[in-house]
């Protein structure tokens, strides 16, 4: 079973959550907390696998409980769950070694897949997210990230750029096998090349990249 923590400042937003994971028959939410510094002190205390955590909450918001998390208790992946998709803090939950994030307005389903890649020690990012991401980012600055993305891209060869391309809308290795028609080790070994090729710390990171290159799969 995968054990997961919900921290949320808002009853009904956690009792919503946990109606939709513990559907998963894989999933068990074991704790509860009302603000970050509670999630904190339970993530330390309670054996938890997944923190789903809100970026906005009272005592300590989200960004600041899951650097305190990943510098007490970095056995527990963070996911962070907010109504904003802003790349700034995107950028800064993967920056203190989120796992993920996803907007809350996102599919029930995605959801659990999402608890279920970090589990697996995959990082995850909402495609809804990252679109949102993107469609902020029309200025000077985004066209020079642009073409930085294109450049560091181009040491990729074509079938990582397919694999890439895959990871850039949220899918899972499994999910980006079947769609290619490799092994879900065959895929991994790709990301493993292209995280090497790109110098980037984690999948979430190269997705992005993807997406300011505007790599997008193959008749997407």
């Amino acid at each position: 079973m995968i054990r997961v923590l919900v921290a949320d400042d808002e009853p009904l937003i956690r009792a919503g959550i946990r109606m939709i994971l513990t559907s998963a028959d894989d999933i068990d939410v074991v704790a509860e907390a009302r603000n970050g510094r509670e999630a904190v002190e339970t993530a330390r205390s309670t054996a938890v696998d997944v923190a789903l955590l809100d970026i906005q909450m009272p005592e300590l918001d989200g960004l600041t409980a899951l650097a305190e998390i990943g510098r007490t208790a970095p056995q527990v992946r963070v996911l962070i769950l907010t109504t904003f998709g802003e790349r700034e803090n995107v950028l800064r939950a993967l920056g203190h070694g989120g796992a993920g994030f996803l907007l809350k307005d996102s599919a029930p389903q995605e959801l659990i897949h999402a608890v279920r890649a970090a589990a697996a020690g995959n990082a995850y990012l909402s495609p809804a997210a990252t679109r949102h991401v993107v469609d902020t980012l029309a200025s000077p600055a985004a066209t020079a990230r642009g073409e930085e993305a294109r450049r560091r891209l181009s040491a990729l060869t074509e079938r990582e750029l397919q694999v890439l391309a895959l990871l850039g809308e949220g899918l899972s290795n499994a999910d980006a096998g079947a769609r290619l028609h490799m092994s879900e080790a065959t895929v991994k070994t790709y990301v493993s090349r292209i995280l090497t090729k790109l110098d980037c710390d984690n999948r979430v990171q190269a997705a992005l990249l993807a997406r300011d290159a505007g790599l997008e799969p193959a008749g997407g």
